[in-house]
């Protein structure tokens, strides 16, 4: 397809889905606009299949957002954010795929920039799955770091539910990326593809859990008298004071940091095995 035709394709699809999504609360106005930038690059740089892959991302997880809102809506109050996402949330998880998308314009024949770009989806997709299913585990999670047993929600923590749910989110976007392939060559098996993907995005929504539980900037309520990622202020209306790590690194940031995680391991796993093989 001619680039300036499958911009115009990717960029008139982005508008109508980001309406679409906006007129069903999934995304704000700010993350329409957002969404409608990173579907025209992935789109125009990548093509059809490469939107596919970031499309299937979006709308489990904005599925995931909407099921079981009763039996989530007890531990709201400690994410930064709603359900519907805004443009720091589409950004923090499509810039890194949309970069990537670019990057493959300068390696059109290499097959590594398809295999990188979905491990970065694949990474934000097991760590919004495991947000979302996370918080049904019928036991408290444990933090990360320490295994210390700590409130649903908590950022850092990882439970039974969650670990599978991450693997599922993973496991999703690695399927669709070997089924979707663009250009299917001997550099590397459906089995390897599959499973460098499915593992680098688990291990990117881990990481995610572990700057959760020690640099990430969360606050505290002194109304609530409950730790929170919200930042000036609590639900409740009460203002909310630093407790520990870093002020500037919120939650976008560190999906910024899962994503790029993702697309780094699964480079580096592509690059032992092409080692391997010489």
């Amino acid at each position: 397809m001619n680039m300036t035709i499958q911009f115009l394709a990717g960029f008139l699809a982005a508008i109508l889905i980001s309406l679409l999504a906006y007129w069903s609360r999934s995304l704000s106005r700010s993350g329409a606009f957002s969404a409608v930038i990173i579907g025209s690059l992935i789109f125009g740089f990548g093509g059809w299949r490469w939107a596919l892959i970031l499309l299937a991302f979006f709308i489990s997880s904005s599925l995931l957002t909407r099921l079981f809102q009763r039996r989530k809506a007890e531990v709201t109050e400690k994410f930064a954010k709603g359900g519907q996402r805004d443009a720091g949330q589409v950004l923090a998880n499509g810039a890194i795929p949309a970069v990537l998308a670019m990057v493959n314009l300068f390696f059109p024949t290499a097959s590594w920039t398809w295999w990188v770009f979905a491990a970065s989806v694949a990474a934000v997709n097991a760590d919004t799955w495991a947000t979302e299913l996370g918080v049904l585990n019928p036991t408290p999670p444990r933090l990360i770091t320490s295994g210390k047993p700590v409130e649903k929600g908590s950022s850092g923590a990882i439970s039974p539910f969650g670990l599978l749910a991450a693997l599922g989110g993973a496991g999703l976007i690695a399927l669709l990326s070997v089924l979707l392939e663009p250009a299917p060559s001997s550099e590397t098996s459906a089995w390897f593809a599959f499973t460098a993907v499915c593992l680098a995005g688990l291990l990117g929504a881990l990481f995610d859990s572990l700057l959760g539980a020690t640099v990430q900037g969360i606050y505290f309520c002194p109304q609530c008298k409950k730790e929170t990622e919200r930042h000036p202020v609590h639900l409740c209306g009460a203002s909310t004071s630093l407790r520990r790590g870093w002020k500037w690194l919120d939650n976008d940031a560190v999906n910024t940091a899962c994503s790029a995680c993702g697309a780094i391991l699964c480079l580096f796993f592509y690059l032992i095995v092409q080692g391997l093989s010489r």
